[in-house]
């Protein structure tokens, strides 16, 4: 997928050519009104968060909470195989994630009532509905903040001087095709400052870059700071555009110039035996991408497995699964496990693999399951989070929760408190002036 750089309200190279040319397309960044009401920072064994989100909604009843014991019309083709925690078991189609169940968390009951890919994309990781439940909707400055936002919000609120901005998204952005990009993911209500950076290219191309990353031929970082530092004398005396204007073409200037940023982006730095292992594919690099971003000090990274909705099997489910998707993904997901853990970076990283909603359990005429938002799985490991368990139980066909019934805004709730934040004590503006909690949802006991 290479989707226009129109889908996108604020792209990169759009972002770096406005800050140094003293534009910021007329939005404003209300940072001086949305300072978090007070809560310090706590213990939180999460440094950072690697988040990935299979765009278009997995199959939660063939994957993760299966029921072989349903009629036909809802177990399907696929068994379920032990792990190595007694009495989990999984999908078949994930052997190697089954040898990795002991730092696995795997939630059964999450719920939330939107149907549609980008009210229900923004439900997921925003904590909260969208208006209507539509997938004909764009992003807005006025959408409430997605989690991914509010941690990078959290970070330049305690300091973060990194050259690369605290949130990232690879390869593209949560979409429903490239003309519906889903609501949330950007700044939002916090304002443009807090866009993340959305890499907009596949890392698995041969000649994979970050467009506009790095210093154009001819040029020095020495030329540049001094072109910088002469705009700002020509233009301080005539300001007339938003006050945080400098401090755009400061972040644009320091990621232009950090020879840190190239880095953590250039793959090729990688032993060939490690991209091996990750996946020669889209999936695979940007998990790869998501692991040296991560080292590199960036507190959010989403991996959105698509293109667009590539898991939305209204129609051939098992096959497609079988053959096309859970393949590159399982690969892709076992390698980053393993490669934080060796690198010592598990503990401190909080992996969430989480989509859109489940899949119908009925199984329709085309042998393939359709949306459903009533009952679906997400799965978290690291963080010190607390691994080998099931939390929750659905019904006997994985139709709704039985048992401790959870919410996207619970598992956000979770996160925040990882990463030592009280989802309840932070606050920030709402577009209508009202205090907002980090999340509404409850911290779920049974993981911290």
């Amino acid at each position: 997928m290479n989707p226009p750089s129109s889908c996108f309200p604020l792209s990169r190279r759009a972002f770096l050519h406005s800050s140094v040319l003293g534009a910021v397309g007329g939005i404003a960044d209300h940072w001086a009104r949305l300072e978090a009401a007070g809560a310090r920072k706590g213990r939180g064994r999460a440094r950072s968060v690697i988040m990935i989100f299979n765009c278009g909604a997995p199959s939660h009843i063939d994957l993760w909470d299966m029921k072989p014991n349903a009629p036909s019309t809802v177990r399907g083709p696929f068994q379920p195989i032990a792990t190595t925690v007694p009495g989990i078991q999984i999908s078949e189609l994930m052997p190697n994630v089954a040898r990795h169940a002991q730092k696995l968390a795997i939630l059964r009951t999450v719920h939330h009532s939107h149907g549609s890919h980008n009210s229900g994309m923004y439900w997921s990781i925003v904590g909260k509905p969208y208006r209507i439940d539509s997938t004909l909707i764009n992003p807005s400055r006025t959408d409430l903040p997605s989690v991914g936002t509010l941690v990078g919000w959290l970070a330049q609120r305690d300091g973060y001087s990194g050259s690369i901005p605290p949130y990232v998204i690879t390869p593209f952005p949560h979409c429903d095709s490239t003309a519906y990009i889903t609501p949330g993911q950007f700044g939002g209500c916090l304002g443009s400052r807090f866009d993340p950076l959305v890499v907009n290219a596949d890392p698995n191309h041969p000649s994979f870059q970050v467009a506009g990353l790095g210093i154009s031929e001819g040029l020095t970082v020495e030329r540049i700071r001094h072109r910088s530092f002469l705009l700002e004398q020509i233009d301080r005396p005539w300001r007339i555009y938003p006050d945080d204007l400098p401090v755009h073409r400061a972040r644009a200037l320091e990621l232009v110039t950090s020879a840190e940023a190239r880095r953590a982006f250039d793959l090729s730095q990688e032993p060939a035996r490690v991209r091996d292992r990750y996946g020669r594919h889209s999936w695979g690099q940007s998990h790869l991408l998501a692991r040296r971003l991560v080292e590199a000090g960036v507190r959010f990274v989403t991996t959105v497995n698509g293109p667009s909705i590539v898991w939305d099997t209204h129609s051939d489910n098992f096959n497609t699964l079988k053959n096309r998707l859970v393949p590159p993904m399982e690969q892709a997901f076992v390698a980053l496990l393993e490669d934080l853990e060796q690198r010592g970076l598990l503990e401190s990283t909080l992996v969430v693999w989480i989509g859109d909603f489940g899949r119908t359990p009925v199984i329709n005429s085309n042998a393939g399951r359709d949306h459903w938002p009533q009952c679906y799985s997400v799965v978290l490991a690291g963080g010190g989070i607390r691994g080998g368990q099931v939390v929750g139980v659905s019904d006997a066909t994985a139709s709704y929760p039985k048992d401790r019934p959870l919410t996207p805004a619970d598992i956000h709730a979770t996160i925040f408190t990882a990463l030592g934040y009280n989802p309840h004590g932070i606050t920030y503006l709402s577009p209508e002036g009202r205090p907002m909690p980090l999340s509404e949802g409850t911290p779920i006991a049974e993981l911290l």
